[in-house]
């Protein structure tokens, strides 16, 4: 998973991060031949009890399985899973330039809400984050 976030860190458009942090929140990982192939996450977007129930997504595909329905294979797992544990919303901040990220969070019911515009910076540069979202068709509804 290291290596994957790594790769991701390098690309300039997968993360603000610098360095590779532990990953105590990683949830659900693809593997082949006890390869990691991909990995997803969720995190809390707040510790505020209002917002208990929404979560933000990280999902990372090895450079060399891109295009190949790791991130869709794990994103159609980690939906239904999100909604056993009660989340209604989900999120995401992703840089304009990461267009396979835009089109996968699409293909799997992600509505386009908004940009932050020079939200942080990466090496030097301000960075646009568009952000994503999923509402839940069976938790907090009524």
């Amino acid at each position: 998973m290291a290596r994957i976030y790594a790769e991701g860190i390098a690309t300039g458009y997968a993360t603000f991060e610098k360095n590779t942090p532990t990953f105590e929140a990683c949830r659900f990982v693809v593997a082949e031949n006890n390869n990691i192939l991909g990995w997803a996450a969720l995190s809390p977007v707040s510790s505020r009890c209002v917002y208990g129930g929404v979560a933000e997504v990280s999902v990372y595909s090895a450079k060399e399985h891109f295009g190949k329905g790791v991130g869709k294979m794990l994103m159609q797992h980690l939906i239904p899973e999100s909604e056993k544990i009660g989340l209604w919303t989900l999120q995401s901040g992703i840089f304009p330039e990461n267009e396979a990220s835009i089109a996968l969070h699409k293909k799997v019911g992600f509505r386009y809400i908004g940009k932050r515009e020079r939200v942080g910076q990466l090496d030097g540069v301000w960075k646009d984050n568009l952000l994503f979202e999923r509402r839940s068709k069976t938790v907090g509804v009524n």
